[in-house]
């Protein structure tokens, strides 16, 4: 069984959930001036927090994207994007996206998830210190590819139709400079507050297939019915370090650099342990051990696969754990979920003495 290396000064108690202090962000209308980034948030449907992440280590962290994509010494030289092809690199969708080959549990991406600075806010957000974090994609954007399928444009909610309401706080950290004309994540301004009005006016719309009720995507009949509403889409622009946030309902997507700039960020979703089932963890729990990902919901909706195709076949290059393990202090160990397990105490416990001991 595969285990987690956590510092042994850390090492994680079994977990009290704290009571809430009923201070979250609600996105209803009933929210209060915070004085913030949640107003915006609340407004828009988006916000950017500055430098959630210091600068230097904002760097660091992409250098070991970097040395990570490497790694596999198939050619990829980050100083010659002329090397940016699929024969030289692990397998990366056409939006930027690499789901398996462990890289969701890989030391840059827990560090990511374990800053101070983005715990602090999604902690703000929900008034609790009680998180779960997803293993979510990490994102190797680079311009200019024509060795896979275009990026065209996806318009999409991440939240099901028939569930309303603010239900998921989604994010990203960004790691490389990221303009205006650089790719990334362009969203509908405003377009979370009109999404039951959306839904009740479209609702004998044709869907998108998806393979989860969780994703809907917009029609060119729910795109003209968002123009019509006056809504605008805003790309966003970053700087290393700083972490953007969208509700789940507000539309969005991400665009393909028109530079010479990469794109490189880590998705970083948290939500209450108290929206997680004993059942949700214990699955989050053999996620973590099989070194897998989840989608954007850190209750493992869904959990993934480290067996990439190349060429439709299973790519010889497939990892099935980290390269570098994360080493995790006890708070970013209880984003994992499994301190809070008790339908499987003996489990949990002895993958935190495990843990403890690596």
């Amino acid at each position: 069984m595969a285990t987690t290396t956590i510092t042994q000064e850390a090492r994680p108690a079994r977990m009290t959930v704290q009571p809430s202090r009923n201070s979250a962000l609600k996105v209803d209308g009933t929210d209060p001036k915070f004085g913030d980034w949640r107003d915006d948030f609340v407004r828009d449907g988006y916000a950017v927090i500055k430098g959630a992440i210091p600068r230097e280590r904002a760097d660091k962290y992409a250098d070991g994207m970097y040395a990570w994509l490497e790694g596999f010494k198939l050619g990829f030289d980050r100083n010659d994007l002329s090397t940016v092809h699929k024969d030289k690199l692990p397998t990366i969708n056409e939006k930027g996206m690499c789901l398996q080959y462990a890289v969701t549990h890989e030391d840059f991406a827990w560090a990511i998830r374990g800053e101070p600075g983005v715990i602090d806010v999604f902690e703000k957000a929900y008034d609790t210190e009680d998180l779960i974090v997803s293993f979510d994609a990490v994102n190797f954007g680079f311009p200019g590819r024509t060795d896979i399928a275009k990026n065209v444009p996806w318009p999409h909610q991440d939240q099901d139709p028939t569930k309303p309401g603010f239900r998921c706080l989604q994010g990203l950290v960004n790691l490389l400079p990221n303009g205006p004309k650089d790719g990334g994540l362009i969203v509908c301004k405003g377009g979370h507050l009109l999404s039951e009005e959306f839904h009740e006016a479209m609702k004998d719309e044709p869907r998108i297939p998806a393979w989860t009720n969780e994703w809907f995507g917009f029609t060119d009949n729910g795109m003209k019915w968002l123009e019509e509403k006056g809504l605008e889409w805003i790309k966003i622009c970053a700087e290393p370090g700083d972490l953007l946030l969208w509700d789940s309902r507000t539309p969005h997507y991400n665009l393909s650099s028109e530079t010479h700039q990469p794109r490189f960020c880590v998705y970083t979703c948290y939500m209450p342990v108290t929206d997680a089932s004993q059942a949700d963890l214990i699955k989050k729990k053999s996620a973590m051990e099989r070194w897998v990902g989840t989608t954007h919901w850190p209750n493992a909706r869904h959990t993934g696969s480290n067996v990439a195709k190349r060429d439709g076949e299973e790519d010889p290059h497939n990892r099935f754990k980290p390269v570098n393990k994360p080493v995790m202090n006890e708070r970013t160990f209880k984003l994992t979920g499994i301190p809070y397990i008790v339908a499987d105490e003996a489990g949990a416990d002895a993958v935190e003495a495990s843990a403890a001991r690596t």
